[in-house]
């Protein structure tokens, strides 16, 4: 009896993390910057702030240059994991950035974690995607067979990702899934599988069946997305068709659907021809209709999207955008920023330099000094890493993100001996600081 009590002890116990590795000797994340964030992170463990989903996000974005920071990162997920915080955003942005960094003390917050109540949420299961540890198979699937239809799924998708299944169970779970939990699926699941490596085609059937059911575009496209990635050639030719049919604003939407998931193709097919931007005009309800987010958010990714591509097309909204001047949001900025790297608005670059100084809102001149940088001038760029030093110190934690980040660019164009061309302000580390978008 004894025995069983103690085994049953040490399985409750959260499993021994291995022990902490040594800091990278290339070190980007200047010490100040680091213990600024470990500092923000140590009081959050203490005491939830309101800003939560802010530092969480922040982390997101800077622990990817910073292996200091995942050590915070992992210690901060394990004391998480062992109070059972699955629902707090912390915890969301310690461990799916210590799983997309394939850091090797994931595989033991993942098991503890998928062993709770839910698996830990939809943020253990998409780390779980990314995890290739044998010590996970098991407890995916177990978790596979739920009688909870998006545990089932969540879980399956993650044993395709790392090559376990033939996904003939995705298949099946799929059309048992509520739209409630289709929508959780696609915004935590598979918005992180669209930016990471190509998953198995196997998924490709049981995504047909969540896009037959979901009448949100945008939402349509995400799940495209990772189903065109995997080499699934049905999205493209669907989308192809249905720009051919229709009133003439589904033609456009769905014109615009068909172009970004060729862009998609292209990039995961080796000899590729580049993809010509497309040449239909975006709208305000057009590219909310495009977005993963709800409509009535308003969210431009989309038109950012074709702004990264060159599209002449989307000029005239850009340029709407910035119609007010002092830029007021943060819509306006990155607006202003694609105009004057890419369409020769020289005045641009002055309206980025007074919002990056006297913008009233703190978070908007941190996001003003990267989009500067990002217009790629010279001079620009050294007064954006100019600026960037009194960021760092700023009382507001997402423009101390975006000092760290044009720190790490200017380090990188200078290694690069100025030809680098990064870009600071990209979707993903704009999504993730400056709206708190953790997946």
């Amino acid at each position: 009896m004894a025995t069983q009590q103690a085994g049953t002890s040490k399985a409750n116990r959260l499993e021994t993390l291995p022990k902490r590795p040594t800091v990278a000797r290339a070190e980007i994340i200047d010490k100040a910057t680091r213990t600024r964030f470990e500092s923000e992170l140590d009081a959050a463990l203490k005491r939830r702030p309101t800003n939560e989903v802010k530092l969480a996000g922040a982390l997101r974005a800077v622990a990817t240059l910073s292996p200091a920071l995942r050590n915070a990162l992992a210690e901060a997920a394990q004391t998480m994991v062992r109070r059972g915080s699955y629902t707090r955003e912390i915890y969301s942005g310690c461990i799916r950035t210590l799983a997309e960094a394939d850091d090797r003390r994931v595989p033991a917050l993942l098991k503890t974690a998928l062993a709770a109540e839910d698996a830990g949420g939809n943020a253990t299961l998409s780390a779980a995607s990314f995890c290739t540890d044998a010590s996970l198979t098991a407890p995916l699937a177990k978790l596979a067979a739920s009688q909870k239809g998006h545990l089932a799924f969540g879980a399956e998708t993650a044993r395709v990702c790392r090559r376990e299944s033939n996904g003939a169970r995705l298949s099946a779970i799929a059309p048992m899934i509520k739209e409630s939990h289709r929508i959780a699926l696609c915004v935590d699941l598979f918005v992180p599988l669209v930016r990471s490596a190509p998953v198995p085609v196997y998924v490709g059937p049981a995504l047909a069946v969540l896009r037959g059911a979901e009448r949100h575009l945008g939402r349509w496209l995400v799940l495209a997305d990772v189903a065109a990635k995997s080499g699934d050639p049905g999205p493209l030719q669907e989308a192809t068709a249905k720009a051919q049919v229709g009133p003439t604003s589904a033609r456009a939407a769905w014109s615009l659907v068909a172009w970004a998931l060729q862009q998609t193709h292209a990039s995961v097919t080796p000899g590729a021809p580049p993809v010509a931007p497309p040449s239909t005009r975006p709208t305000v309800e057009l590219v909310a209709r495009l977005s993963d987010r709800p409509s009535a958010d308003r969210d431009t990714t989309f038109l950012f999207r074709m702004a990264r591509a060159r599209a002449t097309s989307c000029k005239p909204m850009l340029e709407g955008l910035v119609k007010g001047t002092p830029l007021m949001d943060e819509v306006s900025v990155r607006a202003a920023s694609y105009l004057a790297r890419d369409h020769a608005r020289e005045d641009m670059k002055d309206a980025l330099l007074d919002c990056a100084r006297n913008a009233k809102r703190d978070e908007l001149r941190g996001l003003a000094v990267a989009a500067l940088w990002d217009t790629g001038d010279a001079s620009a760029r050294q007064i954006a890493r100019d600026l960037s030093d009194e960021l760092v110190t700023s009382r507001c934690i997402s423009s101390v993100a975006w000092g760290a980040l044009v720190r790490a660019a200017s380090a990188s164009t200078a290694s690069a001996n100025g030809s680098s061309d990064d870009v600071v302000v990209a979707e993903t580390p704009f999504r993730w600081v400056q709206w708190g978008w953790l997946e």
